[in-house]
């Protein structure tokens, strides 16, 4: 696993999501500024925690995959029933 370049492609798509940046969110009674919850990735020297679930081993495939898809420079594909809409 390729520490370093995770850590480089994780910056890269936060900035392709506008980290640091809001959103206008509409409203009933107009718009307002709305911050993205960022969706946090913790990184241990035997596996992952992705959001509030569960810790996973880098030997279990589901892990594998996410890391693989970050490496290559994608979202994870197992966030996409969660934002079926794109990040």
């Amino acid at each position: 696993i390729d520490f370093d370049l995770i850590l480089e492609n994780i910056k890269g798509l936060n900035s392709l999501v506008g980290e640091g940046s809001s959103q206008v969110e509409h409203t009933a009674r107009g718009a307002r500024l709305r911050w993205p919850e960022p969706l946090p990735l913790t990184l241990y020297q035997n596996g992952i925690v992705v959001g509030s679930g569960a810790f996973r081993p880098y030997q279990h495939p589901a892990t594998q995959q996410c890391l693989q898809d970050i490496m290559d420079g994608y979202f994870p594909s197992e966030l996409q029933p969660c934002y079926p809409d794109g990040v």
